[in-house]
């Protein structure tokens, strides 16, 4: 399971959420081997004066939160954050400087899903890649 937050101004982060949501789900299908009806993506356009960035940044700074299961290994999560800044920039011209993504990884056992406690779940997909 992953659940994904994508914050940015909402100038810079309105005209391109659905593009984004493919880009991004893309990447993560190709990284975690994860199934593509497994989408679950929010948005949150904000203010300018409620998203203070680093120094340096511009007004096409993005951050990206994935929550998911724990299990991915480090090569594939790496693997992740490598597409994540190719295709974004690619696409998007958002620079690797105004783009940060963060990763928590929970317990199975953390999760509420369908009813269901998610170490109960029975998945279609592996999580230990």
């Amino acid at each position: 399971m992953a659940q994904i937050k994508v914050y940015g101004l909402a100038e810079s982060l309105n005209p391109i959420k659905a593009q984004l949501s493919q880009v991004i789900h893309a990447c993560v299908m190709e990284a975690f081997a994860y199934p593509a009806e497994k989408r679950a993506h929010r948005f949150f356009p904000m203010q300018r004066e409620d998203l203070l960035a680093p120094a340096g940044r511009t007004e096409r700074y993005t951050l990206i939160e994935i929550s998911l299961f724990e299990g991915r290994s480090v090569a594939a999560k790496k693997h992740l954050f490598r597409l994540l800044f190719e295709q974004i920039e690619a696409e998007f011209e958002i620079a690797p400087n105004d783009l940060e993504i963060t990763l928590f990884e929970t317990p199975r056992h953390n999760w509420g899903i369908r009813g269901l406690p998610g170490d109960e779940l029975a998945l279609d997909y592996k999580v230990e890649i």
